[in-house]
C-alpha cells in the first residue's frame, strides 16, 4: 500500500514550486494536534520574515522523524537527493574539518524541510557569503532555576542602555521557551571570536548594574537564581532557533519577534504558536523588517573588553566540544576543583 502523499504548491521568487509532502496528517506535536501539513502550510504562511532572519546563511535543522515526543537529530550536510533549488555552502568549524551546510533562499526550500521533518531551525549569525564574519551581536539570556521569563524581561531594557551606550541597537524575539534573544546587527567586520568577546563584554557590563540579578558565571553551581548571560552562543557553530522557527514543546510556541513596547506591556511568550503566529504578523507585520538596516560596530565593546582583560577578568570557558583555546582557564567545575585541591 503506498504512503499517504500529497503535493503543495509554493509560490517563489522563481515561480510556483511543486513540493511533495509524506505522511500530512502525521502529528508532530500530539498535545495540541498539529500535523505536518499543518506545519508546512505554517512555513508558507511566515516564509517572507522566516527567510529575511534565517535565509542565506548556513543553518541546521532539528528534525524528528515521528513526534516531538520521539527521537531527534540534527542534519547540516545536504543530505542525498536535496533539490536543486536548496543550497549550500562551505563551512570551518572550531576544529578546523570543513563541510557544506545548508542554506534557504526560497520558500520551497522550507517545505522541503518540513518534508524531511525539520521542526526547529538553528541559523548561524554569518551569511553564506562570508562565514566567518557573523551580522549580528546575539545575546541570550537564559532564565535559571527559580527564574522565569518575566525576569529575563526585568533585565532586557538595562541591557538595552548597555548596548546602545556602546553604539549598537537591540532588537527583541522570544526564545520560544522562558528566555528572551537580544540581537544586535553588526557590520561584518570581525570573526566569531571578536563577537564572542564583544558579547562577555556586555555582560559584564550588566552583570556589574544588576549583579543580584544577571550572571556571567558558566559554571551551574555557581549562577544562583540569577538570568545567565550565555556568551557561548557567540561562538562558530553555536547557534539559537531562529525567529518564526517553531520549538519542539508541548503547545507548539514560536521564537517571535517583539518590540520593546510589547515587552514593556508584559507579552506573554505562550501567545504565540505556529497557529497565532500567521495571524499575528499579517496584523501588525514583521517587527524586525528594519533589523538589517543600519548595522552599527563592536569596536566600543571590544575596547570594553580589553579593559576588563587590563583589569585582570580574562577569558571565559568555552563549551565542552571546543578545543582547548589561547587564555581559557581550566574546564573543571568549581566544587570538583576544590576537591582536588584538598
Amino acid at each position: 500500500m503506498a504512503s499517504e502523499r500529497i503535493t503543495l504548491t509554493v509560490p517563489g521568487p522563481q515561480g510556483d514550486r511543486e513540493v511533495g509532502l509524506s505522511s500530512p496528517n502525521r502529528v508532530i506535536w500530539p498535545e495540541a494536534s498539529i500535523t505536518k501539513h499543518e506545519l508546512a502550510e505554517y512555513f508558507i504562511a511566515v516564509s517572507g520574515p522566516f527567510l529575511a532572519a534565517n535565509g542565506h546563511r548556513p543553518v541546521s535543522l532539528e528534525r524528528f522523524p515521528e513526534s516531538i515526543d520521539g527521537e531527534r537529530f540534527f542534519s547540516k550536510n545536504p543530505p542525498k537527493g536535496t533539490p536543486d533549488y536548496v543550497d549550500s555552502v562551505m563551512c570551518t568549524y572550531n576544529s578546523g574539518r570543513r563541510h557544506p551546510q545548508l542554506v534557504l533562499t526560497e520558500p520551497a526550500a522550507i517545505v522541503w524541510a518540513a518534508q524531511m521533518n525539520t521542526v526547529v531551525f538553528h541559523p548561524w549569525a554569518s551569511l553564506a557569503a562570508d562565514t566567518d564574519n557573523p551580522v549580528e551581536l546575539r545575546i541570550d539570556l537564559d532564565p535559571q532555576p527559580g527564574t522565569d521569563f518575566s525576569d529575563a524581561a526585568a533585565v532586557a531594557p538595562e541591557l538595552r542602555a548597555v548596548l546602545r551606550e556602546a553604539g549598537l541597537e537591540p532588537w527583541l524575539k522570544t526564545s520560544g521557551n522562558r528566555g528572551i534573544h537580544v540581537f544586535c546587527p553588526i557590520e561584518p567586520t570581525h570573526e566569531f571570536l571578536d563577537v564572542r568577546h564583544a558579547v562577555i563584554a556586555a555582560g559584564r557590563e550588566l552583570e556589574r548594574r544588576l549583579p543580584d540579578k544577571v550572571t556571567t558565571n558558566w559554571w551551574k553551581e555557581e549562577r544562583g537564581e540569577r538570568i545567565f548571560v550565555d556568551f557561548n552562543q557567540a561562538n562558530r557553530d553555536r547557534t539559537m532557533a531562529g525567529a518564526y522557527s517553531p520549538r519542539a514543546l508541548p503547545t507548539a510556541t514560536v521564537a517571535t519577534p517583539i518590540t520593546w513596547d510589547e515587552l514593556a506591556a508584559g507579552v506573554d511568550p505562550t501567545a504565540f504558536t505556529v497557529r497565532t503566529v500567521p495571524d499575528r504578523l499579517a496584523e501588525i507585520g514583521d517587527p524586525w523588517a528594519q533589523l538589517q538596516d543600519a548595522p552599527g560596530r563592536i569596536d566600543t565593546l571590544l575596547e570594553w573588553w580589553q579593559r576588563d582583560l587590563d583589569n585582570g577578568l580574562g577569558e571565559l570557558p568555552f563549551p565542552p566540544e571546543f578545543p582547548k583555546m589561547p587564555g581559557e582557564p581550566p574546564r573543571v567545575q568549581p566544587s570538583r576543583a576544590r576537591r582536588v585541591e584538598e
